[in-house]
């Protein structure tokens, strides 16, 4: 597998940086660290097809690390709770202005398990609501829409239609 060349690295980082702040994230200003980890989202996109956390184990089937493609359903969350995402590319203003520490915080991912008994207990409610349409939920963001399918990708966050789930 090719490693990203530095071009890639710095593409991705300018995009990621330029979109995030057109909506209110921001990247850990530690360049250094920064750009390793978006080396590490290439690299998992070379070998994945897809984005997937640099911090957490990946097993290449896109359906069931969903949850981990970047920027992950626990982004949000670990800013709100901690400053900053898991493997910290992701931080709030106080940690991009100093005032506060990047610093590790505790996982909160489900294990698979308890993922997959979640994920059928939500379709078996799913199917018990009857509207004209469904309405989608961007995992990421929270962004509702009422339509036969999701968006391909989502207006306020980017990412693709997988993220999405059948909200009602």
């Amino acid at each position: 597998m090719n490693k990203p060349v530095p071009e890639e690295i710095e593409s991705l980082f300018r995009k990621l940086k330029r979109e995030g702040e057109e909506v209110g994230y921001y990247l850990n200003p530690d360049r250094e660290f920064t750009l390793d980890l978006v080396e590490s989202l290439l690299i998992n996109e070379k070998r994945f097809g897809y984005q997937a956390c640099p911090c957490r184990l990946a097993t290449g089937d896109r359906k069931r690390d969903r949850d981990i493609i970047c920027p992950c359903d626990y982004r949000d969350p670990d800013l709100n709770d901690f400053g900053m995402c898991f493997c910290g590319l992701y931080v709030d203003k106080k940690v991009l202005s100093g005032e506060k520490k990047a610093h590790s915080i505790p996982e909160r991912r489900t294990p698979e398990k308890e993922r997959e008994k979640m994920e059928q207990e939500k379709k078996e409610n799913i199917n018990s609501n009857k509207l004209s349409l469904p309405v989608w939920r961007c995992q990421v963001c929270g962004y509702l829409c009422a339509r036969e399918h999701p968006p391909e990708i989502c207006p306020i966050c980017k990412v693709t239609q997988d993220r999405f789930e059948k909200f009602m």
